[in-house]
């Protein structure tokens, strides 16, 4: 993909994260691609179908590869992908209409991002500081997003710095790694932290809670929030999903929920808003005119006592706005009569642009 700016891929991009509920299966993995990238094209949004890649083979030491209470061991080994079946998620996602997207725990698996031209690179809470893998991956000059979860500050400024010294593109989100998430434990004012400290990143939100798909990201957004993240998965082949995972029509929510709130948003809080015609319509209708309280006549300087103001204002009529005393009057007014903007002595008059708006104002 061509990118202008960082902006222009992380803005409004939600990251699906697949990980391991695929379970080692293949047709699994292209069912949830299929019913995702569905979910994403009926909603029109820009979406990262994200995997995760291993080199299991060296990734669990051999000693500890027969132990099954050691829960990521037992779940890496159950849900090993071949490096082939891998290159058909990553074609699916993007016949999908998604950009394939991978987080890589070993150096093995930056190399495979790269042989499957994978077009951004997601750096876990838990390798923040893995510095050997994080080279790794700055070698490839992908574009970064990563996640804050349980990282000390200086972790993060020294992750900031390193990407913008060799001008790769990261985004920073906020995340609490707890699965699953309450309410209480969101902490969304660390979007604002991380806004002022890093005001040259994209700032993202990264999400386990389960409580519901559209407060969170609506508040986030609000906050300034402008890439987001969740987990997903599907009900089949009797697999349990996890709570902080979601589903199809929960993901719709998601994104109908963040629409709403661009919606209600409006443009970037950086510059004063442009209000739409409509309500500049609606404010004018309550703007009261300039009326004349006796018959006037051509030549006459206006005072406070030849004028008086009222609704309805009306085409062409000066207003309250515009109201100067001292100017003259052009040609004879009757008592209770609008004075337009015609017959005063007006620089209004004299602006063909300002004439125009006073003309096309009121009834």
């Amino acid at each position: 993909m061509n990118h202008s700016s960082p902006n222009t891929l992380f803005d409004g991009l939600f990251v699906l994260e697949l990980a391991n509920n695929h379970w080692g299966r293949l047709d699994r993995a292209l069912k949830i691609i299929t019913d995702y990238s569905r979910i994403v094209r009926f909603n029109n949004v820009k979406a990262a179908i994200k995997l995760q890649f291993r080199d299991v083979d060296n990734f669990i030491h051999k000693d500890f590869r027969q132990r099954s209470d050691l829960r990521y061991i037992k779940k890496t080994l159950d849900t090993q992908v071949s490096r082939d079946d891998y290159a058909v998620m990553v074609e699916a996602i993007r016949q999908g209409g998604c950009i394939p997207m991978c987080t890589p725990f070993d150096e093995a698996s930056v190399d495979l991002c790269v042989e499957l031209d994978v077009e951004i690179i997601k750096i876990a809470s838990s390798d923040l500081n893995d510095w050997i893998l994080i080279e790794k991956i700055a070698k490839t000059k992908k574009p970064v997003i990563v996640s804050t979860g349980g990282s000390s500050l200086k972790d993060i400024d020294d992750l900031v710095t390193f990407f913008a010294n060799r001008n790769i593109p990261l985004a920073i989100n906020h995340c609490v790694s707890l699965y699953p998430s309450e309410d209480h434990e969101l902490e969304l004012n660390q979007i604002d932290f991380l806004r002022q400290r890093y005001p040259l990143n994209v700032i993202g939100y990264s999400t386990h809670e389960y409580h519901d798909w559209q407060s969170s990201v609506m508040m986030a957004y609000a906050k300034g929030a402008r890439t987001f993240e969740r987990h997903i998965d599907i009900e089949a082949d009797g697999i349990a999903v996890s709570p902080y995972c979601s589903l199809p029509h929960q993901a719709d929510q998601w994104f109908k929920a963040w629409k709403k709130s661009v919606e209600m948003c409006g443009p970037p809080g950086s510059a004063k808003r442009n209000p739409p015609k409509r309500e500049i319509e609606y404010l004018d209708g309550l703007v009261r005119g300039v009326y004349a309280r006796r018959n006037l006549t051509a030549g006459q300087i206006l005072t406070a006592d030849d004028i008086y103001l009222a609704i309805p204002l009306q085409k062409g009529q000066i207003s309250c706005r515009e109201l100067m005393n001292g100017e003259v009057l052009l040609a004879d007014i009757a008592a209770d009569a609008p004075l337009l903007i015609d017959v005063i002595d007006s620089p209004y008059a004299e602006t063909p642009e300002l004439k125009s708006l006073i003309y096309a104002r009121g009834l």
